[in-house]
This record gives C-alpha cells, sequence and structure tokens, in this order.
C-alpha cells in the first residue's frame, strides 16, 4: 500500500482499490495533476477473498477510515461489441453476496470521457467472480444484466460499505471481450491497451472524490 500523505484538516481520504502489481504500476505512473494530498493506492491481491480482507484492514486504521472508496484494474467484458480498452463504470457491483450500489457514475462516465477523448465507456452492473470467466460462461453472466466481471470489485465495496458509510464506486478497463480473449496481460495488444487506459484515469477519479466531499446522500 503507498503510503498516504498527511490529511487535510476534515476531508475524507481516496482509497484507489486494485488487484494486481500491473495494476498498481499504472495508476502509479498515470497522470497525477489535480490530485489530492490525500490519496492511497491499496493493491489488495487478486480474488474476492483478499480484497474483502485487504479493504476491511486499511480502512481499519485512522488515516483511512472515512476514506470514499473507488475499486479499479482490469475486467473482463460480457456484452458483444466490447473491445479492449473500453472502460466499465458501474451502477452497482453484485455478486452471490448481494449487490452494493455505486456513487457518482453519471459524473465518472462524463469525467472518463474528458480525459479519455474516444474511448467507449459503458454502464452497467459489474458482477463478480472467484475465478476467470471464460468461453460460454460469459453468456451467462450477461443474461443477469450485468455488463462486465471482475474477482475483486463486489468483494471491495461490500467490504468498505460494511465499514462504515461513504461514497464507493467501481470502474474498470476492459482487457478482453467475448471477440478478443486475453492470454496474457501485457503480451497482447488487448492487454497493452487496457494497461494504457488505467494510466489516464486518475484525473477522473480525482473528480469524483472532489464531488463526493460535497454533502451526498
Amino acid at each position: 500500500m503507498d503510503e498516504a500523505p498527511a490529511r487535510r484538516p476534515g476531508a475524507a481520504p481516496l482509497l484507489i482499490a486494485c488487484a494486481l502489481g500491473i495494476e498498481r504500476l499504472a495508476l502509479r505512473t498515470g497522470d497525477r495533476g489535480g490530485a489530492p494530498g490525500d490519496m492511497t493506492v491499496l493493491r489488495t491481491g487478486m480474488g474476492p477473498e483478499n480484497a474483502e480482507r485487504a479493504i476491511g484492514r486499511a480502512l481499519g486504521t485512522e488515516p483511512l477510515r472515512a476514506a470514499a472508496v473507488l475499486a479499479t484494474g482490469f475486467c473482463a467484458g460480457l456484452a458483444p461489441g466490447m473491445h479492449p480498452g473500453d472502460l466499465v463504470v458501474a451502477e452497482e457491483t453484485r455478486d452471490a453476496h448481494g449487490s452494493t450500489p455505486c456513487d457518482g457514475a453519471g459524473l465518472l462516465v462524463e469525467e472518463l470521457a474528458r480525459a479519455l477523448p474516444g474511448r467507449t465507456v459503458h454502464t452497467g452492473p459489474l458482477t463478480g467472480s472467484d475465478h476467470v470467466v471464460r468461453g460460454t460462461e460469459r453468456g451467462a453472466l450477461l443474461a443477469t444484466g450485468a455488463i462486465a466481471v471482475d474477482m475483486e470489485s463486489a468483494a471491495t465495496l461490500r467490504g468498505a460499505v460494511r465499514a462504515g458509510r461513504r461514497p464507493v464506486a467501481a470502474v474498470r478497463v476492459v482487457v478482453d471481450a467475448p471477440q478478443h480473449e486475453l492470454v496474457r496481460i501485457g503480451t497482447v495488444r488487448g492487454g497493452i491497451s487496457a494497461f494504457r487506459v488505467l494510466r489516464a484515469v486518475l484525473p477522473a477519479f480525482f473528480e469524483w472524490h472532489r464531488s463526493s466531499l460535497l454533502p451526498w446522500r
């Protein structure tokens, strides 16, 4: 976990959670223009259990106890026509344990379109899985109404709201899709494209965070 700078009095910090080292690298080397002074990037490790455990532990520390939480990283697109490098803004995250509504999805869509002109942004439910989804399983998940799947977002946001009332959101970058299944991140064009997109999302996250500091809900 990156060390958080000194917190501004009265301002809730921003905690950005991702699972993989390559995702954390993209976020750490991305555009930090307009970054708040109180941002932390947390690498949770892969899978829902690791994500829920890591977020609970992080939010149990005083500097982050009131943090707004944004889950991010790569995902698998479920809908036909999705391509590597597309963005997914969750309206809710869901898994076998239930669903968590996301805050400020509309603002995130607008800010991502501004930060990444020309990139397609999809909105809808983001579903969770405890394994990498392949082949026909995509169709079964699409039939539930979900537009994308990943292993950590639902568990991350569930753990975040369980630890206290706070704004939460999830933004993912499509790294593979029904017609573009990924073999290994970073070795094919889809993985490289998704990495570059993830490096460019931070300004949109910062605007979401600034909005979350205003009265909400």
